[in-house]
């Protein structure tokens, strides 16, 4: 699959379901378009230091429910006895987020799917919570991978995060701290700090991400969200 295939599908269900929704107001719509200069995850790249193009999008109801999608490019993956394997990235994701005891929770089940490789799919469990005071969020998540057919054995990460958002400053500014161990690393700790600012619909950002089993770098990325 093409960068531009997948930018053409994914403006395609933008305007669909756009239009579609605009006519539920107990359902709302948005997405993006993102071009980012390396696909991180955890702190580790999955484009192999290069470019990668992205695209999301999430349908939620006013309950808190929501589903999403989402797809970006990956230096290939899964190969088969041929040699070929997945370069493309789709993951779907149904989850819930509501308010208690002076929280915000958001629990989920996400599946990860590489379309043309082999025995690499598989499925997580994420949740976290938050809290905001003023212009700032500070935030603690888990997502826990069970023992599977793409996995010899489970995988758990644990982050931590906090955010500013607020008028003092020209940008938003985050910073994530976060531990792994499981089937995908062994006891690895990543970390980034990040500062992103919006112009109507487009946003730019810049990050530093890194880990303590892969070399950091500067990552870059322009979004155009609806």
């Amino acid at each position: 699959m093409t960068l531009k295939l997948i930018a053409a599908i994914a403006t395609v269900l933008f305007a669909t379901v756009s239009t579609d929704l605009a006519h539920a107001a107990s359902v709302t719509a948005e997405g993006g378009l993102v071009a980012v200069s390396d696909y991180r995850f955890r702190g580790l790249s999955l484009s192999d230091r290069r470019p990668a193009l992205q695209a999301d999008l999430t349908v939620s109801h006013k309950s808190g429910a929501y589903v999403s999608v989402f797809a970006s490019t990956i230096d290939e993956y899964g190969q088969d006895a041929s040699g070929k394997g997945a370069t493309v990235e789709l993951d779907y994701t149904a989850g819930w987020a509501f308010a208690a005891a002076g929280l915000d929770f958001d629990v989920a089940a996400s599946a990860y799917t590489y379309p043309g490789g082999v025995g690499v799919n598989y499925v997580e469990l994420p949740a976290q919570a938050s809290k905001t005071l003023g212009a700032w969020t500070g935030s603690v998540g888990f997502a826990y991978a069970p023992e599977q057919h793409a996995l010899d054995r489970d995988n758990w990460y644990l982050w931590t995060g906090l955010d500013y958002n607020g008028a003092a400053l020209p940008m938003a500014l985050s910073a994530r701290i976060g531990r792994e161990d499981g089937a995908f690393a062994d006891q690895k700790t990543d970390w980034s700090l990040s500062a992103s600012r919006t112009w109507g619909h487009l946003q730019a950002s810049a990050a530093y991400v890194d880990s303590d089993q892969g070399g950091g770098g500067l990552v870059l990325s322009l979004a155009a969200r609806f």
